[in-house]
C-alpha cells in the first residue's frame, strides 16, 4: 500500500482532513486579532454604547441614575427646530464643499497627469494641505480671514475693492467662507485619488482613440471618464460622509457662530454632550444623523450605479 502525504493530496487536489484543517483556521484566526480586538474596543463597542444611550435620559453627574425612556429623546428631536436646521447647513455644508471640491480635485488631476516640467514639484506641493492637521488649517485661515490685519483684506484694500469685511462673523459670510476652507482642506486627497484613478487608465485606448481624430473632450468623456468613473464615486461618497462629520475645522474657525449659522449636527450635538450635559439626547441625535446620512448615500451611491449600468 502506498501512503500519500498532506502535501502530496494537497497537490492532487484533494480535500484535506478536518484535522489538517483546524491548525491552520486557528492561525488564521490567531493573525487576525491583533487587528480585530482594537476595531471592536474602539469602534463597535462605542457604537453600541451610543445606541443604547439614544434611549435613555443619560446626564452628566456621577450621583444621577440613569433611566430607560425608550423613545422619548427621538420624539423631543423632531420638534426640535435647532436640530433640524444644523441638519440642514450640515447638508448645505457637505454639497458645498464635496462639489467644488471634486471639480476642482479633477481638473488638478488631469493637469498633473500631463507630462509637464516639474510635475513631481508640483505634485508635491499638492498635497501639502492634506499633511496639516484641522486645528492648524483652521488658526491658519482664521489669520487670512482676520477682519484687521488679514491676508484677504489686505489683497482686497491693495487692489482698491473695500476696506474688506469680518468674513467669520458675518452672516451671510461665515458658511461661504468656512466652505472655502474646507475645499481647500480636503482637496489633496480627492486629487490624489483621481490621479491614481487617472493613471490606471490604458494608454492605448487614448491614443487609439487620438488616432480616430477624437479631440480632447471626446476622449475624456469616452475613454478617461469610464474608467474613472468607480474611483469618482468612491471618493466622492467619502468626502460627503467626512464633510457632513466634520467637526474640528468648524469649531476652530467659528465655534458654530455667528448665530448658529455654521453650527453643524456635530457641533450641535457636541455642544448637548459637553456643554449642557445631555448625553442621551446628543446620542439621539448621533444616531440620527447616522440613519439620515446612510439613507441619502445610499439613494446617491444608487442612482449614480444605475446610470453607469444604463451608460
Amino acid at each position: 500500500m502506498t501512503l500519500v502525504t498532506a502535501k502530496e493530496r494537497s497537490a492532487q487536489g484533494a480535500p484535506r482532513a478536518e484535522g489538517d484543517r483546524r491548525p491552520t483556521d486557528r492561525a488564521a484566526w490567531f493573525l487576525v486579532l491583533p487587528a480585530l480586538i482594537p476595531i471592536l474596543v474602539l469602534s463597535v463597542g462605542p457604537l453600541l454604547y451610543g445606541i443604547l444611550l439614544a434611549f435613555t435620559d443619560a446626564q452628566s453627574g456621577r450621583t444621577r441614575a440613569t433611566r430607560w425612556i425608550g423613545g422619548l429623546n427621538f420624539q423631543d428631536l423632531l420638534h426640535d427646530t435647532l436640530f433640524w436646521e444644523s441638519f440642514r447647513i450640515g447638508l448645505v455644508w457637505a454639497v458645498g464643499v464635496t462639489v467644488p471640491q471634486f471639480l476642482l480635485a479633477l481638473g488638478l488631476a488631469l493637469l498633473l497627469d500631463q507630462d509637464l516640467k516639474l510635475r513631481w514639484l508640483a505634485r508635491g506641493l499638492a498635497i501639502i494641505p492634506w499633511a496639516m492637521p484641522e486645528v492648524v488649517v483652521g488658526v491658519m485661515w482664521r489669520l487670512v480671514y482676520n477682519p484687521d490685519a488679514g491676508v484677504l483684506n489686505e489683497t482686497l484694500r491693495t487692489l482698491g475693492l473695500g476696506d474688506g469685511r469680518d468674513w467669520l462673523s458675518g452672516l451671510s459670510t461665515a458658511l461661504p467662507a468656512v466652505i472655502v476652507v474646507g475645499v481647500w482642506a480636503g482637496m489633496p486627497q480627492t486629487t490624489v485619488t483621481l490621479l491614481a484613478g487617472l493613471q490606471n487608465t490604458p494608454r492605448e485606448l487614448h491614443e487609439a482613440a487620438a488616432m480616430d481624430g477624437a479631440g480632447a473632450w471626446r476622449r475624456f468623456r469616452t475613454v478617461t471618464w469610464p474608467a474613472l468613473r468607480p474611483v469618482a464615486l468612491a471618493i466622492t461618497a467619502l468626502n460627503f460622509i467626512w464633510s457632513f462629520n466634520s467637526f474640528a475645522l468648524v469649531y476652530v474657525l467659528t465655534r458654530g457662530g455667528p448665530g448658529g449659522r455654521t453650527r453643524l449636527p456635530m457641533l450641535f450635538a457636541y455642544e448637548e454632550a459637553f456643554r449642557y450635559g445631555q448625553f442621551g439626547y446628543a446620542a439621539a441625535m448621533g444616531l440620527v444623523m447616522v440613519a439620515v446620512v446612510s439613507v441619502l448615500l445610499a439613494l446617491f451611491l444608487m442612482g449614480r450605479l444605475k446610470g453607469g449600468d444604463d451608460a
